[in-house]
Formats: structure tokens, C-alpha cells, sequence
């Protein structure tokens, strides 16, 4: 077969290929580094043409022509599944929605209920087999694609191809329009200095990892953290299944610690779902062996999770109440991120066989006019629940970690409290004691 004659019969130019999208249509950047630049460029050019045009993103860095073209949305509507600290500052400022979700599901919410005009996504060049490798967004793609009217490619030369265990690649034959140009290189992604609150959090953590556990790490400094302290530590032969690969897990790699050799699932593999990181850590990536990629679906599904054995699962929340429900993904009402896969790993790790799932939170933070204030509440008032208190296992401030799995109100309060911020500790008894969470025989 000539695939690069078909190839070439759908080569248009960005303006040429987004003249499908029409009024009213429902279009989608799928995730992250997979964002149609050139494609996103060419819509926002036709922004008087079109009026309620949807989008959907996922984890998105700006900047997004078709919202900055458009800041009263007269004309395009930007939707994210997961908050990226772009798409947050786009929220603040109304031009961006929240849809909620949870990763396991991503594909059945496209294949059943989900409409899709358009699928605009960036790709590596095609292979000579005439395929055309999902890389670092392999999680959230194919379903998307498959339910697409109209399938337009982006090619960015820059993205590394990843091996796949299924769903992880699109042939020319399902493509209807190509685009190539030039891309900016990945940029380096800033360095995170380690707080001393995080190293404390992560020392915590540390003890109830042993050799050839398998580590999921979520998204955000305070997992990356632990990651670190990982690489730096005795442990060995550890295994990935995550549904982010971040240059943590690069880390561990260099340093001779991510082997995969006593994983009973996916033996000798680092599963992954999709990768946010350096150019270091996609170089890495880049036809890797050790590494396939493969959709969410089966990453984050909690009964995979559970049939590997010491699954340690490692997130972050921005906030924990007294009867052990976790936000990690609003304050108040204000979207910050998402909940992503933390629900799907608190479960599968919960019934792996010696595994275990941390959920880390700084115990204080300090508010815009600087006064230090509590992430452990007495209890939510208007923040979105990520977890609910009936799957939170370990929760970890850099006072210690503390197992809630089977315990009674008053024993998660107790527990809580001992791992609070001290200058806290005396209130959050008196506000439990109003909520009838405290014995009066519980220790002060």
C-alpha cells in the first residue's frame, strides 16, 4: 500500500482543515501536549464565522487561541475534564467549565453519551505501516477519535512515540485531514525545591514502601516529592502503573530503581497512561520497551489496580474535614484541578494485596492576607468532595500518617487532630465535641 499518497491527499494547510467545524459543534483537543496548536491558531482566525462552538480539554497549557480570541464567548465555549494551572486562571475568570468525571470512565462517557463533531489532536509523523502513534496523551485518545464525525491529525515533530498495549495509534484509512508545521520545542519544565513540609510528609510515607512495590504518583509537587525521596532511597526492583508519568518516575529510572522485575501484572512493563514532564523525561519515553502506554480505561480501572500486588498510590488533596472526606480539587467552589484518578487508586490499592494509598496535605496554609490557617477542617462548607470518607485509606501531613480504613467518627477525629498543625489541635477538639465526633475519653 502507498500510504503516503493517501497521506498527502489529506494534507491541507490549519485554515483549510478547520473549515469542516461549523456553528454549534462540539470539538475536542483531547490532553495536554496532544493540543492542536497550529489547529487551535487557525479556529480562532474564523472566531466572527462560527458562534456556540464547544470545546473540550484536558489538562490543557495555554495559551488557548479560541478563548483568549474570545473572552466573552460570544463565539467558542472552552471545557476542561481536569484543571491545568492554565485552565484554573481561565475559571477564575469565567472562560473556562469544569466537567466532572472520574479517569476509568472517560472512554464509556464517550462512547455512550458523548457527542463529537470534531477531533483535533497532535500526533507524531506516521509510521510506514501508515499508522499514526497516540505518544504521550495514549489515554484519553482513541475513544475520543473513534467517535468523531471528522478526524483532523496535527503533526508536531517533537512528540515521542510510545509503545501501546491497545488503543494506542490511529491509521491514515480513519483520518480525514492532515496538518504538519512547525512547533515550538517542549520547554523545560520549572524546578520544584522540596519544602521541609514535604520531605517530612514523604519520610512518612517512606516506611510502609518495600522492595518491588508498585508506585502510582499523582499530580503535583507534593507526590513528585515522595518520588524523589524514592529515587534517593534503598528501595528496589519498584514497578509503575500510574495514570501520569512525570519526570518522578525518570528519576527512579536513572537511578536504577524502576525495574518492573516483581510486578505480577505487566511483568518487566511501566504502564502509563498519558505524560506531563521535561524534554528529558519524553526523550526517555521515546520507544522505550520498558514503557506502554495504554488507555484509561484499563490504567485507572480499580479492579486492574487491585489484582497488583503492593500497589502503593501516592496523591494530594488541598483539604481533609474531621470526618475524613478529602477535597483535592476546589476551594469553596473554586475549581483547582480535578478529580483525575485519585478515587480510582484509593480503591484499587485498597484491595491490592499489600497495597496501600496515601493522600498527603500539607497541615496549614497561609491565605492571601497572609494568616496561617488550617487544612484540617472541623467540616466542608461548599468545597467539592473528591473522596469520600468511606474509601479514604492513609492521610499524610508532615506530623504523621494516619490510617482511617474501619474506623468509627470519633477514632478519624482523634487521628486527624494528632496530625494537625499543634496551634490548631485545641480548636479542632472543641468544634468535634460540637459534632458529637469526640469521646470524652479521647486524649487531648
Amino acid at each position: 500500500m502507498d500510504y503516503y499518497s493517501e497521506y498527502r491527499s489529506k494534507l491541507r494547510t490549519p485554515d483549510e482543515a478547520v473549515r469542516v467545524i461549523k456553528s454549534g459543534d462540539w470539538v475536542d483537543y483531547t490532553t495536554a501536549t496532544a493540543k492542536p496548536v497550529l489547529l487551535d491558531q487557525a479556529l480562532a482566525r474564523r472566531k466572527d464565522e462560527l458562534t456556540d462552538v464547544k470545546i473540550r480539554g484536558n489538562m490543557i497549557s495555554g495559551p488557548i487561541e479560541v478563548v483568549e480570541c474570545d473572552p466573552e464567548q460570544k463565539h467558542f465555549t472552552y471545557n476542561t475534564w481536569h484543571c491545568s494551572p492554565y485552565e484554573r486562571k481561565l475559571c477564575d475568570k469565567g472562560q473556562c467549565y469544569f466537567i466532572p468525571m472520574v479517569f476509568h470512565n472517560l472512554t464509556a462517557y464517550y462512547h455512550f453519551f458523548i457527542d463529537v463533531d470534531v477531533a483535533m489532536i497532535a500526533v507524531p509523523p506516521m509510521d510506514k505501516h501508515g499508522y499514526f502513534n497516540f505518544s504521550i496523551n495514549t489515554g484519553t485518545s482513541a475513544e475520543i477519535l473513534r467517535k468523531a464525525r471528522i478526524v483532523i491529525l496535527e503533526i508536531n515533530e517533537h512528540l515521542p512515540k510510545i509503545r501501546g498495549g491497545y488503543d494506542d495509534c490511529i491509521h491514515i484509512s480513519e483520518v480525514d485531514y492532515i496538518v504538519e508545521g512547525e512547533h515550538e520545542p517542549f520547554r523545560e519544565t520549572p524546578e520544584h525545591i522540596l519544602t521541609e513540609e514535604e520531605i517530612l510528609i514523604a519520610e512518612h510515607i517512606l516506611p510502609f514502601i518495600k522492595n518491588g512495590s508498585t508506585i502510582q504518583i499523582g499530580v503535583g509537587g507534593m507526590p513528585n516529592a515522595v518520588g524523589t525521596l524514592l529515587a534517593d532511597s534503598d528501595l528496589k526492583d519498584l514497578g509503575m502503573h500510574t495514570e501520569l508519568c512525570s519526570d518522578a518516575y525518570l528519576e527512579l529510572a536513572l537511578q536504577g530503581k524502576l525495574t518492573n522485575r516483581m510486578k505480577n501484572i505487566n511483568p518487566g512493563k511501566s504502564v502509563m497512561g498519558f505524560a506531563i514532564g521535561s524534554p528529558r523525561l519524553y526523550e526517555w519515553l521515546d520507544d522505550n520497551p520498558t514503557v506502554v502506554a495504554y488507555p484509561l480505561e484499563y490504567v485507572n480501572r480499580p479492579d486492574v489496580i487491585g489484582m497488583i500486588d503492593n500497589m502503593i498510590s501516592i496523591n494530594s488533596c488541598i483539604s481533609v474535614d474531621l470526618y475524613g472526606q478529602v477535597s483535592a480539587e476546589s476551594v469553596g467552589t473554586r475549581q483547582i484541578s480535578g478529580t483525575g484518578g485519585q478515587l480510582d487508586f484509593l480503591e484499587g490499592a485498597s484491595i491490592s494485596r499489600g497495597g496501600k494509598s496515601f493522600i498527603c496535605v500539607n497541615s496549614t496554609f497561609r491565605d492571601k492576607n497572609g494568616t496561617l490557617q488550617s487544612c484540617i477542617l472541623p467540616h466542608f462548607q461548599g468545597e467539592i468532595i473528591t473522596s469520600p470518607r468511606s474509601q479514604v485509606y492513609y492521610i499524610v501531613t508532615e506530623y504523621g500518617a494516619v490510617n482511617l480504613e474501619g474506623a468509627t467518627s470519633w477514632e478519624r477525629a482523634e487521628r486527624l487532630i494528632s496530625i494537625a498543625h499543634p496551634d490548631f489541635r485545641d480548636q479542632l477538639i472543641k468544634e468535634a465535641e460540637k459534632q458529637r465526633i469526640w469521646r470524652p475519653s479521647s486524649k487531648r
